[in-house]
């Protein structure tokens, strides 16, 4: 088990548009001189009994509990779905009332992103629907100010309330230097803000 503070990056990806923006998070992240722990969620079933494989067939692994516990900060990413998180993320959120009892992200910092096919298809409503539950953890929420000069240059995705990115109708459109920019902006605010709320480390 790691005793060193880590930033979990927590996200559900379909198509691969928001894996690809939790790695450019992950890069500010470690920017900050943090860990960043990559985790995704499985997917979930209209067949109420199936089941996943333990340990996905690619990509990053499964997130637990205890990797919500243990973690310095969060970031939370899923496509939007009809201007909300998508369900399987949803799904997880629901199931951590065991760490709302304990109070055990009380005070760490957390962010959203999100990736969309339609330009203007949700992506602030779903950003805001994932701080909700953060919100009642007792998260403190951290966007992205507009001293991020790519939040003003963005053609594409980019919000103040979290990093976003227009993936296009076949969702294949790649992220563009903005989105980049502002995906690692948000890894690098969420990692110095979890050190200057920690304190310093050896």
């Amino acid at each position: 088990m790691s005793t060193q503070p880590f930033i979990l990056v927590l996200y559900y990806s379909r198509h691969g548009a928001t894996a690809e923006m939790a790695r450019y998070i992950a890069r500010g992240v470690e920017q900050a001189g943090l860990e960043a722990r990559l985790r995704t969620v499985p997917a979930v079933s209209s067949d109420c009994e199936a089941t996943a494989p333990a340990v996905p067939d690619s990509g990053a692994p499964y997130a637990t509990l205890d990797d919500l516990k243990q973690c310095a900060g969060l970031a939370l990413g899923s496509p939007t779905r009809f201007g909300n998180m998508a369900a399987p993320l949803k799904y997880f959120l629901d199931g951590t009332s065991s760490l709302w009892l304990s109070g055990a992200l009380v005070n760490k910092p957390a962010g959203v992103f999100t990736s969309t096919a339609s330009l203007h298809g949700g992506q602030e409503t779903t950003l805001l629907s994932m701080m909700l539950p953060l919100l009642h953890h007792g998260m403190l929420i951290t966007g992205l100010p507009y001293s991020e000069q790519a939040l003003l240059d963005t053609r594409g995705g980019g919000t103040p309330y979290g990093a976003s990115h227009h993936a296009g109708n076949d969702g294949k459109r790649a992220l563009d230097e903005h989105e980049i920019a502002l995906c690692k902006a948000l890894g690098l605010r969420l990692g110095r803000t979890a050190q200057r709320l920690e304190g310093p480390h050896a």
